[in-house]
């Protein structure tokens, strides 16, 4: 394996079409932005040999190389040996990861009494910024560990225990990450729902975990919408009780901001003011210590057939890997203060908002409220307010920013921030130069990180200070992740080339199953390439060793950094009663990355009306969430349709982005002439 790209082995005088760090601006001809000296020196990772040797050895002797790493923290027993054993190819039986078994520890205890007990329990671990200016918060370790213990005490206190479910609906409150803490405290699986998905998706969560309670909250201000949480929740508790799952206790936050007390709709006898109970709870609370392979949460991601996945990750790996992750891709030092605009309702929020920072000691922002409200400055207020020096955000907020105009940045001083950085989806060149230009000045290396819900952190991604970067790149991968593309026999590939992105041998982060049906988790990612897990994403690898992600291969939509199931949007459109069939495809969206469109055709007899094509998005709002709602209804008398029946969504995806000069041979299809209806329809 060859450890050190051609390009990087130049040094940048060489490149005319190179700057340097803090040298200057990334035009449009800059394809190679190399650290600085002054950045390289004081990096974690300070050069490509550095990053070639850990790689290596990280490749070569992966139970060592994790070992030393997981060393560092603590441990109330030493987990046994092997250091990992693993089964990737459904040809030799069962798909089996494990790491660190045998070993006992507790992430929670990690995150903060580890830190404590280091001398920094005086040390800001959470600065909380609110909807509305003016609103802010901090905890300091100490603090936030007394409000953790006496959750979870509370917790305790109603028979929650160890592998008993959670679920969390909560918005960015300083309670969601308290939330999870408590629940790892104690051995319970967390299952964080974002609080934006609707009553019957937050129900199917509900009935496929079976939770002993649900955390929620009164409400919340998103800009100056109030979004009434504790009425989604009673409508999910009643429709998941219709389906014989019965839930006890909805332990509610009341938000006074958003909603006070005596405006919320309250079920007596379930419902529980967290307010009225938890404060009076014990600051101290006992450690589960857990085995390295004990479920820590359950993450609900979009799959393919339209039912929701639950992704489970376990404790050990993916406490040592996340926290690695974090220190040398946004090569954090103690002083940094971090903020990462993610949500913990997705998995950047658990790895990045939540566990990753606080493993390191480190200082976090939480923000509650919309990046543009009151304006579309309110980032950069925000960074200026908490001198933030490490910026992690998706590529569809530098878009939808990047449109507002330079002047909302450029009027804020933004000279605390140190390393930049993206997640979500592949980062487009002009948003990574706009990125770099504007918000950095060109003094701030970008980590354009890829990686997904199921592999738990980073998988590639750059390193400041070690080698050069290219706009749109993620790069190259972390320490241990072995990374191949694919042909469509699953051969693999060697040197610049296009295919299918895989990888092969374990890492520590990566997700165990799916919860309830190891038999899909084995289906989806083990079985169309025996021997490596199938991300399910393109891949370009240019002649430098870059990789160049482009995005989804299968039947998932990636909008806005959220992956939704073409299938999950379709269930919903043909559960409206003038709907029979629906096919979606993603299309090209200049601000979210991909958008949703979607080709309806209608009952007999009813007739196209803009009252209906409202009518049709409001349903998938209801039924999944108003970030799924399609950006497009084209209307379609009919669908195109190989004989035996299968949907040609190739043809769709041309139709929809207009490109009709590639529509290819459409003979064989059951009816052409639905090919011809529906480009006369387009604009209709």
């Amino acid at each position: 394996m060859k450890l050190i790209p051609p390009c990087i082995e130049l040094n940048s005088s060489a490149n005319n079409n190179s700057i340097v760090l803090g040298e200057g601006l990334a035009s449009e001809e800059v394809n190679l932005v190399f650290p600085s000296q002054e950045f390289s020196k004081q990096a974690h990772v300070s050069s490509i040999q550095k990053y070639a040797e850990m790689y290596g050895r990280s490749v070569e002797d992966p139970a060592g190389f994790w070992s030393d790493i997981a060393s560092e923290f603590y441990w109330k027993q030493k987990w046994g040996q092997p250091v990992y054993t693993h089964n990737l190819d459904i040809r030799n039986g069962k798909i089996d990861i494990q790491w660190f078994k045998g070993g006992k520890t507790n992430i929670c205890y990690n995150c903060l009494d580890r830190n404590i007990d280091a001398g920094n329990g005086d040390k800001v671990a959470i600065l909380w910024e609110g909807n509305d200016l003016g609103r802010d918060a901090t905890l300091t370790y100490t603090q936030l560990l007394a409000r953790v213990c006496q959750l979870a005490n509370y917790l305790k206190s109603i028979g929650v225990g160890k592998g008993d479910a959670v679920i969390i609906y909560l918005p960015m409150l300083m309670e969601l990450p308290i939330a999870m803490l408590a629940c790892a405290r104690i051995g319970a699986i967390h299952s964080v729902v974002f609080a934006g998905f609707s009553a019957e998706s937050l129900a199917q969560r509900i009935v496929d975990c079976k939770p002993k309670i649900v955390i929620t909250c009164s409400a919340v201000k998103r800009g100056a919408k109030t979004i009434f949480l504790k009425d989604i929740v009673d409508d999910a508790l009643t429709q998941s009780a219709q389906n014989s799952v019965k839930i006890d206790v909805c332990l509610t936050f009341e938000n006074e901001s958003a909603l006070q007390k005596q405006m919320t709709k309250w079920v007596e006898g379930r419902d529980i003011w967290w307010q009225d109970v938890v404060p009076k709870y014990p600051v101290t609370c006992d450690v589960e210590w857990v085995d390295a392979e004990d479920p820590l949460f359950l993450l609900y991601t979009s799959g393919s057939t339209g039912k929701p996945k639950g992704v489970l990750h376990t404790t050990g790996g993916y406490m040592v890997y996340t926290a690695t992750t974090f220190k040398y891709a946004f090569d954090y030092k103690p002083k940094d203060i971090y903020w990462c605009t993610a949500d913990c309702g997705w998995i950047t929020g658990h790895s990045y908002v939540t566990y990753g920072p606080l493993l390191n000691g480190a200082t976090n922002v939480v923000f509650e409220g919309a990046p543009n409200f009151p304006d579309a400055g309110r980032c950069w207020d925000i960074v200026d307010k908490y001198k933030i020096s490490i910026f992690y955000t998706a590529p569809t907020l530098v878009r939808s920013l990047m449109r507002e105009g330079d002047e909302h940045v450029t009027r804020y001083s933004r000279k605390s921030l140190r390393v930049l950085g993206s997640v979500g989806e592949p980062i487009n060149p002009s948003a990574w130069r706009w990125f770099f230009n504007v918000v950095g000045d060109g003094k701030c290396p970008i980590s354009d990180t890829w990686w997904q819900t199921e592999t738990g952190g980073f998988m590639i991604t750059p390193m400041p200070g070690a080698w050069p970067q290219k706009p749109g790149s993620a790069t190259l991968p972390f320490f241990g992740v072995q990374p191949v593309i694919v042909d469509e026999k699953g051969v693999e590939l060697e040197g610049e080339c296009s295919g299918y992105l895989c990888v092969k041998n374990s890492w520590p982060s990566a997700f165990r199953t799916l919860y309830g049906d190891h038999e899909r988790y084995e289906t989806t990612y083990f079985s169309a390439f025996p021997g490596y897990y199938f991300t399910g994403d393109g891949c370009n690898r240019d002649k430098d060793g870059y990789y160049w992600l482009t995005g989804r291969v299968d039947d998932v939509i990636n909008v806005s950094g959220h992956r939704i199931g073409t299938a999950e949007v379709e269930s919903a459109l043909v559960s409206h009663p003038q709907c029979v069939e629906a096919a979606v495809v993603g299309v090209e969206h200049d601000v979210k990355g991909q958008g949703i469109y979607a080709f309806v055709t209608l009952a007999e007899g009813v007739s196209y009306s803009e009252e209906l094509r409202k009518s049709l998005i409001k349903v998938v709002r209801d039924k999944i969430g108003g970030f799924a709602a399609p950006d497009k209804i084209h209307w379609a008398p009919g669908l195109p349709k190989t004989r035996s029946g299968k949907i040609m969504r190739r043809i769709l995806r041309k139709i929809a982005s207009n490109s009709l000069d590639e529509l290819g041979d459409t003979s064989t299809l059951a009816d052409p002439t639905v090919v011809d209806q529906l480009i006369a329809l387009a604009h209709s």
